[in-house]
């Protein structure tokens, strides 16, 4: 039974590492418009190569994990009491206290990601695309409607008279009753956004300042969150928290060279940098995803201490398979100094000469509740990523239930109860099915523009009030699948999506005329899939629209003129050297985000390997956002990939304390 299990965990590692080289390998046919039917022997070499490299990563990663990471010239990221193992030498020896010193207090980080962050800030402002001003105009209309007002509503004879005609939401969703709020670009963050503008342009003539003081807003929260959650992985202050016994500053350290890499990956990073100033949601969600993540690794670095077994041991013990006797598993040496926490640890609970329980501290579980209820206000997504993860949680450690109902389930439960709430008295309007229907558009426009006369009659007849296939066909472009949801703000846009006369009834029909069309046309809808997606995936592929593209666009020069002509033409510069960079072939790859998500996979798929079910309980949620990567309306869109760029240095360290089994931690079970 355990080869089986051996079996299929390479087989679910080696899946990953499949659908990594074979989005690699389709890149090519994709950005010259091909299509899979075009797949040729030079495109399957690129697919064995990349398997090689991928597989090879994975095959490494489990190795030095088995091995203890013992890899000469590579510094160990913990060290014992007593413990030499990768003591840097050198520059880094003389400076190492200082350094340590320096990035020892959450504080001290913030301090220090404030101050290497600063210059975007001073000399940007702030950085946004159109939707920020779709949420202004939205809120505009909400209060100018409310005090005395009245709005255009539904009754205008032109292709965008209202806000809800740019993000089309179908006319049979809205109340009869006038309003303009809508959940499209989430209502928290649209009420904030466009409450802080309006007031600006009623105080000032300009919305500039309000915008630049909610970039400023964001600034502060991006430090807090890296600060928290670099403080969590470095500095590990949570030993004291749990009942050591130990002075807060006398748990184990990450190494002088450990925290100039994490800082550097920080400061240095273009996508980082303007993110932290840029008002398009995403940023928001990744940066509280980012505080999450640290609150989560403290949860599980703190679930149990145990007197000599290791995380991976234990997750060994459980599936049957032997400990070594120095508490190491799979080859992995157990820090002996580190019994004394065990030993310690008066909050938990001891049975058989194992500690089976400690306690969440409450300003952890409300760091987690916090932090999960900034992400459902800034992403609808967040959903589908806390409900993930408390269900794996209950299953991972359901003896802290009482941690996962209070900060999971209850803001869960809370935030979804408001927009139901608020959808079912008519004071927001939800959002337009069609929104989550990118890649089956994708797929029809794809099939209207290349093989028209593929389209069954039946499935032409459903979609009549749904889709005008001339104009799907006009409009697809393998990339972007908001064209085929009629988005945009511009009188002359084509119309795909009828979205002023389709009704509920004919909505019902949108699913069954898909499935014809795609039955009729499999190649070409296979291809409307991957067009959409891959670039994800491949690493070798420029974002089709990158973190970079917020600070310097059309939008704030028309809308924010002031924000604009701040400093000259330095906008320009910065942007044109950020998409020099990018274009620059490897060298630009750090600052795509497609990098950092194949970087987090090839991670995943060697925790698959290892058995560590425990930590991949924590990190399945990035592979839901990969999901959602999939389904998102834009193909290697960059600010999709955002929480994986951010989270990644931490990935490392987690990947990394594992393997190093510090502190050791027993199920209890």
């Amino acid at each position: 039974m355990t080869t089986v299990w051996n079996v299929l965990r390479w087989m679910l590692a080696a899946l990953a590492c499949l659908w990594l080289a074979f989005c690699t390998a389709v890149g090519p046919i994709y950005r010259a418009d091909g299509s899979i039917a075009d797949f040729s022997l030079g495109n399957a070499a690129i697919l064995v190569a990349a398997f090689a490299v991928y597989l090879g990563l994975v095959i490494g990663l489990a190795s030095i994990a088995r091995s203890g990471w013992r890899i000469p010239g590579i510094p160990r990221v913990m060290r014992g009491n007593g413990d030499d193992g990768g003591k840097p030498r050198g520059f880094l020896a003389r400076y190492e206290d200082t350094i340590i010193r320096a990035t020892d207090r959450t504080w001290k980080l913030a301090v220090i990601l404030l101050i290497g962050w600063l210059w975007c800030y001073a000399t940007l402002l702030s950085a946004f695309g159109a939707d920020l001003f779709s949420q202004i105009r939205e809120f505009t209309s909400f209060w100018e409607q409310t005090h005395g007002n009245p709005q255009t509503y539904l009754d205008g004879t032109g292709v965008v008279n209202t806000i809800m005609d740019v993000y089309p939401t179908a006319h049979y969703l809205w109340p009869a009753d006038p309003t303009f709020l809508t959940n499209q670009h989430n209502i928290l963050l649209t009420l904030l956004y466009g409450g802080v503008a309006f007031a600006s342009r009623a105080l000032t003539g300009a919305p500039d300042a309000g915008v630049v003081l909610l970039s400023g807003a964001q600034f502060a929260f991006a430090a807090f969150c890296c600060a928290a959650t670099a403080n969590r992985f470095l500095n590990m202050p949570f030993l004291h928290d749990a009942g050591t016994g130990r002075p807060a500053d006398a748990g184990p350290k990450g190494s002088a060279a450990t925290r100039l890499i994490v800082l550097a990956m920080l400061l240095l990073n273009p996508i980082i940098v303007t993110s932290t100033i840029a008002l398009t949601k995403s940023p928001l969600f990744a940066f509280a995803f980012v505080w999450w993540f640290g609150v989560l690794y403290e949860i599980h670095a703190t679930r149990f201490f145990d007197s000599g077994l290791s995380a991976s041991a234990q997750d060994d013990r459980e599936n049957g398979s032997p400990a070594s006797q120095n508490g190491s598993s799979n080859g992995t040496p157990a820090v002996q100094n580190e019994k004394s926490v065990a030993q310690n640890s008066k909050p938990a609970t001891r049975v058989g000469g194992t500690i089976t329980h400690i306690p969440v501290p409450p300003r952890t579980a409300v760091a987690l509740a916090v932090s999960t209820f900034v992400m459902l206000a800034s992403a609808k997504y967040a959903v589908y990523v806390v409900a993930l993860l408390f269900v794996l949680a209950m299953l991972a450690d359901r003896r802290r239930w009482r941690t996962w109902a209070v900060a999971l389930l209850i803001p869960l439960i809370a935030f979804q109860g408001m927009l139901t709430a608020l959808t079912a008295s008519n004071t927001i309007i939800n959002g337009d099915a069609i929104e989550s229907k990118g890649i089956q558009l994708q797929q029809i426009g794809r099939v209207a523009q290349r093989n028209p006369q593929g389209i069954p009659q039946s499935a032409r007849e459903k979609l009549a009030p749904i889709i005008d296939l001339d104009g799907a066909a006009q409009a697809y472009f393998p990339q972007d699948a908001d064209r085929m949801k009629s988005s945009g703000s511009a009188e002359d846009k084509t119309i795909v999506y009828q979205w002023k006369t389709v009704t509920a009834d004919d909505m019902r029909q949108f699913n069954a005329a898909w499935v014809e069309i795609v039955k009729a046309n499999p190649v070409i809808a296979i291809d409307a899939l991957l067009a959409e997606s891959y670039g994800y995936f491949d690493v070798t592929d420029i974002p089709y629209v990158s973190a970079i593209y917020y600070i310097d666009n059309g939008v704030i020069k028309t809308n924010a003129t002031h924000i604009a002509g701040w400093m000259g033409g330095w906008r320009d510069a910065v942007a044109w050297a950020f998409n020099g960079w990018s274009h620059i072939p490897v060298l630009g790859w750090p600052i795509h985000g497609n990098f950092w998500t194949v970087l987090v996979l090839v991670v995943g798929a060697a925790e698959v390997v290892l058995r560590r079910w425990r930590a991949l309980a924590f990190h399945l949620p990035m592979l839901l956002l990969m999901g959602v990567m999939i389904t998102a309306p834009a193909n290697n869109f960059d600010r999709h990939m955002l929480p994986l760029v951010f989270v990644f240095a931490f990935l490392a360290l987690w990947f990394r304390r594992d393997t190093d089994a510090m502190p050791k931690i027993s199920t209890g079970q």
